[in-house]
């Protein structure tokens, strides 16, 4: 069970995909785990699964673009257990389409969860963990935080908020007993490639370009994560592909820019919808 064994997690985003993987990875290694998602029901079948697999988990239902809502849950977890050993800020939405036809509010919503809802955990249990003297934040990102993933703009403008926020919060909290990583998944079988808005974007032709073979399951990913949680890893990227992506970012940022101009070319005559 290793470094897990009978630690106090909270885990946005937790009733599917990313966060629900982790969730029962987790309890499997011993953990108590709070999942934390908008989706009641799914939510509260999640915790009750892993139960019944006998493991411990309680489910929350709650915002987390409400900074008041998340500390609440945060110094409810501190007065309940009287510490918080790891928080794993993963609740993330997205939106598909160009910019020139996003609407302010396809703008906002994705920065309120995506940001904020990574800001919120952070401001809630960063000051505790720091008092504490111990405490693991992780926050996930994407691989569209370390490249300038076209087509996903406002996605793109949150994740990569987040890998800033993740290396100067790392280097902050080093010499204060609280480590700080940032996940950046590549393509991954979650439901979020379903539940995306996709705005002058045929949905079904989008999601047929997605190369499944280059994908792996959310079961994997956290195996992954945790694998790089262990070893204190200041960015966890998943997959071989996304790995290979961000060390070409790195290398020739140049070709990185005309790849991406390629796909948008690709992307205006094979899945744009005009009116």
């Amino acid at each position: 069970m290793g470094i897990f064994k009978d630690k106090i997690d909270i885990i946005t985003g937790g009733a599917s995909g990313i966060g629900r993987a982790l969730g029962e990875e987790l309890s499997r290694r011993g953990a108590l785990v709070i999942l934390v998602d908008m989706n009641t029901k799914l939510l509260e079948e999640v915790a009750n699964s892993i139960t019944e697999a006998g493991g411990r988990a309680k489910a929350a239902t709650l915002d987390v673009s409400d900074y008041e809502v998340v500390k609440k849950l945060v110094d409810d977890t501190m007065t309940q257990y009287g510490r918080l050993d790891y928080i794993f800020n993963n609740a993330g939405i997205g939106v598909a389409g160009e910019a020139r036809d996003y609407s302010y509010e396809d703008w906002r919503k994705v920065i309120d969860v995506n940001l904020y809802g990574v800001v919120n955990g952070v401001a809630a249990a960063y000051p505790i963990m720091v008092k504490q003297d111990f405490g693991h934040i992780i926050n996930t990102a994407s691989l569209a935080g370390l490249l300038p993933s076209a087509g996903v703009i406002s996605y793109v403008a949150s994740k990569y908020a987040i890998v800033g926020l993740s290396n100067a919060l790392r280097v902050e909290g080093a010499d204060l007993g609280v480590k700080v990583s940032v996940v950046c998944p590549g393509l991954i079988r979650t439901p979020i490639l379903n539940t995306t808005k996709f705005v002058k974007i045929d949905r079904e032709k989008s999601l047929k370009m997605a190369p499944e073979a280059i994908s792996i399951t959310p079961e994997k990913c956290a195996r992954i994560i945790l694998r790089g949680v262990e070893r204190n890893k200041a960015t966890i990227v998943v997959t071989l592909t996304a790995k290979l992506s961000w060390l070409i970012q790195r290398i020739s940022p140049g070709l990185v820019l005309w790849m991406g101009r390629q796909s948008v070319k690709i992307m205006r005559k094979v899945v744009r919808v005009d009116d």
